[in-house]
């Protein structure tokens, strides 16, 4: 899937560019696996303003995906490549032979008419998912579980990736995009292949209407705000900040730890920095 730009006919048309949607093979979503989406506008349960920057933006319907992968044994048709509006990896609807239809992640080479399945007796091949045991070490996985039976939460985005390094007992050591080097049970399962939709991080918006579009509003400086604001605000004329930069509760930005989970600390081998 590539990108496309256009003729500059407009300053904001010079910068566009969008993906070349080939591999979509259908262009309504499956009704039995589609669910409302309630938009929150950055607001939590009581109407707190928690995420900055959020509102607005075309209406979607979510798609209900399988990351448990749960369906053991039974075969499952690719019967469609679809596009998701909530994610930035394309989806494919599976056709059971037992008549259950069901999205996962498109993975890299998966094609429509391919068929796949889950279980620890499945074949090492593109978008088969099984327990990391029975996976043979150098193989690329995605949509890894940390809990047995919790389903996929790691590597789901486009392009992701997570490459099995060898297995010590009852772990598996795992490499993650980020560079972290993690211990993860054997018998958590993971689907064969890379997540697809690899030129998605070649997408230039081009103008700020795409971004509202998202759902994204206008990001402004905590320095072109006043003091009662943000802690870079106020001053006389432009000024930048004056101290380290900090977030708008005065928390250390730029490379500060927030991370403070020693239950888990024991599974990481080697750090992404």
């Amino acid at each position: 899937m590539a990108t496309k730009s256009y003729r500059p006919t407009t300053s904001t048309r010079r910068f566009h560019t969008v993906l070349v949607r080939d591999e979509i093979s259908r262009p309504r979503p499956e009704k039995s696996l589609v669910e409302p989406k309630k938009r929150t506008g950055g607001r939590n349960s009581k109407g707190q303003l928690t995420s900055w920057f959020r509102g607005g933006g075309h209406k979607q319907n979510y798609r209900v995906i399988d990351f448990k992968r749960d369906k053991i044994g039974v075969p499952a048709r690719v019967a469609a490549i679809e596009y998701d509006p909530n994610r930035s990896a394309n989806i494919a609807l599976l056709h059971y032979r037992d008549g259950e239809k069901r999205y996962i992640l498109q993975p890299v080479d998966l094609q429509v008419g391919m068929t796949v399945v889950a279980g620890p007796e499945a074949d090492i091949l593109v978008g088969n998912a099984l327990p990391l045991k029975n996976i043979p070490p150098g193989t690329v996985v995605h949509n890894v579980e940390l809990r047995p039976g919790k389903g996929g939460q790691m590597a789901r985005s486009a392009g992701a990736q997570v490459r099995l390094i060898s297995k010590e007992g009852e772990f598996a050591l795992l490499k993650l995009p980020s560079g972290e080097t993690r211990k993860v049970l054997a018998e958590c399962m993971a689907t064969v292949g890379q997540v697809g939709n690899l030129d998605y991080e070649n997408v230039s918006l081009g103008k700020a209407g795409r971004s509202r579009w998202l759902g994204r509003r206008p990001h402004n400086r905590g320095v072109s705000m006043n003091p009662v604001d943000h802690p870079h605000g106020g001053g006389e004329g432009k000024t930048s900040g004056g101290r380290h930069p900090v977030t708008p509760w005065g928390q250390p930005t730029r490379g500060y730890k927030t991370r403070n989970n020693p239950r888990t600390d024991k599974w990481i081998v080697a750090r992404r920095k």
